[in-house]
């Protein structure tokens, strides 16, 4: 049986804001910029409680929390931290899949201790070695285990052993599910189907007709508590890009070629860090504009210079007549090339059981 351990940081960026202020611990605090159209990378709890959340526009949380103290971005800071955290995970398990700078799965099935204890364990040192507070789900596989990561935030854990699976997905909604985005859950609710309980109660023929045959397949095991993917050490990067939103929206032409040689020069830097700057096969221009409707354009090509990207940057501005509120400009990768990857409620009754 596997033992999986999803660790998820409490509030990260804004944890370490107000580890590294304390005057500001007891206040709202979000992080990001306030600049034009920027948006909250994260808040803490207390920010939450006034209906801040990530991804929400600055202007929109201050209106919401007139008190909100925001803290710019300190990404260096941020991924320094990840790192001394991932150095906590390597002492329990090599089998270690980050899924971004605060959270990572940990397959410890190897481990003769309890997932349980051992999950206890790292999430001390964590506070120990950093000061912040970490979350954590445990279950026999990955899906369950992240979703159990949210159950007792913050600084708690929840375990989800076999014999608990069957009622703890009877209830749990569908949107819980792993590859159900906000899209897919409203056309499942639209279909009476909130619950992974009232998914349950079709067949597998009769959701491979509704939803087609790969998803409706997912669909029917995942609703049931199935996940047979393993921890990932390692994973295919599809792709790298730079985006830039501007506080004004760009109404020419040449007001976006103005803007090209910076997003290109920052993503020619991202690639060299990466030591990525001579191994993908396509390049591409993104826009996005003020009606919100977003387009890109691609070609084959090996050059990641300005000469390159500035025919993909006409066709694109060439598709809407409005003005462009977003520039993006990328890579694809070789897909058959892995790279390491490096990406800088609802209170259920269960009976108690020894955990995993």
């Amino acid at each position: 049986m596997k033992k999986i351990i999803h660790v998820d940081m409490d509030c990260f960026f804004a944890a370490i804001e107000c580890r590294d202020d304390p005057s500001v611990a007891d206040k709202p605090v979000g992080v990001g910029s306030d600049k034009g159209r920027g948006v909250l990378t994260t808040c803490n709890y207390i920010a939450r409680e006034f209906g801040c959340h990530s991804a929400m526009p600055v202007f929109l949380a201050k209106k919401r929390c007139p008190h909100l103290v925001l803290k710019p971005i300190r990404f260096d800071v941020y991924k320094r931290e990840s790192q001394r955290i991932r150095e906590i995970f390597a002492r329990y398990t090599d089998k270690i899949e980050p899924l971004s700078l605060d959270e990572a799965y940990l397959d410890v099935s190897h481990r003769e201790e309890y997932a349980w204890d051992l999950a206890k364990t790292i999430r001390a040192e964590i506070f120990k070695t950093t000061g912040l507070t970490a979350s954590a789900g445990i279950a026999a596989n990955k899906m369950i285990a992240k979703i159990a990561s949210d159950w007792r935030k913050p600084n708690g854990q929840f375990a989800v052993v076999p014999d608990q699976v069957e009622g703890f997905m009877k209830d749990l909604p569908v949107r819980k599910l792993w590859g159900v985005g906000p899209k897919s859950a409203e056309r499942l609710a639209s279909l009476g189907l909130d619950t992974c309980g009232q998914l349950q109660e079709l067949s597998l023929d009769q959701a491979m007709t509704r939803f087609g045959p790969t998803w409706g397949y997912e669909l029917h095991r995942l609703c049931r508590g199935i996940d047979d993917r393993d921890v990932q050490t390692e994973r295919i990067r599809k792709s790298m890009s730079v985006e830039h939103t501007f506080s004004n929206d760009l109404t020419t032409l040449e007001d976006c070629e103005a803007e090209l040689p910076e997003i290109v020069d920052e993503l020619k830097a991202d690639l060299a860090k990466a030591k990525l700057d001579d191994d993908f096969a396509k390049i591409f221009v993104k826009l996005k504009f003020s009606d919100f409707k977003t387009t890109t354009k691609e070609r084959t090509g090996y050059d990641a210079t300005i000469t390159e990207f500035l025919p993909l940057l006409t066709e694109a501005f060439s598709r809407n007549d409005n003005a462009v509120r977003l520039i993006g400009v990328g890579v694809r990768f070789p897909t058959s090339a892995p790279q390491n990857f490096e990406q800088l409620e609802l209170p259920l009754k269960l009976k108690k059981t020894r955990p995993l």
